[in-house]
């Protein structure tokens, strides 16, 4: 494994719409090793979530720390939102010494698949809602600071 360099804005890179990735590719070893290696990234950036465009990588894969340990998400989509809206302080490694005030669904259902090509699907509320939200956006080249309502230059401890 080894860590990769994050793209920072403003880098157009961050702004590709991502491909959905075939079942074929995802097994493909040079996959499995990016995905190692998104998750090293996460890691050594402190990080509770990363997508692939964060370093470079135009498919749609994003890796969230969840209570089990690093969860890897494969062409996820967003398949229901709850009306209701919860507000959220966010910081991303895209974009270091700016945090921001986003107001995301409290709930969403989200459907994927794992490393391993399985099917997954997710009920997630709460935290694991605000980050799938903020990564699936990285992967329709969408950052947290298009969907804040207020933004603060400085550091913080909310980086996704």
């Amino acid at each position: 494994m080894h860590s990769l360099p994050v793209v920072t804005h403003p880098n157009d890179i961050l702004r590709t719409v991502s491909e959905p990735i075939s079942d074929a590719d995802l097994l493909d070893p040079k996959t499995q090793e990016m995905i190692d290696d998104l998750i090293e990234t996460m890691n050594v950036e402190n990080g509770i979530g990363i997508a692939a465009p964060q370093v470079g990588e135009h498919v749609r894969i994003v890796i969230i720390e969840t209570k089990n340990g690093p969860e890897v998400f494969v062409n996820p989509k967003i398949i229901s939102r709850s009306e209701r809206m919860v507000k959220s302080e966010e910081g991303c490694l895209s974009v270091p010494g700016v945090h921001g005030f986003v107001e995301r669904h409290k709930t969403v259902k989200v459907k994927a698949k794992n490393r391993d090509g399985e099917p997954l699907r997710v009920k997630a509320d709460h935290m694991l809602s605000i980050v799938l939200q903020h990564e699936i956006d990285h992967l329709d080249g969408i950052l947290f600071i298009d969907k804040a309502y207020k933004i603060i230059k400085g550091d913080s401890d909310s980086a996704i």
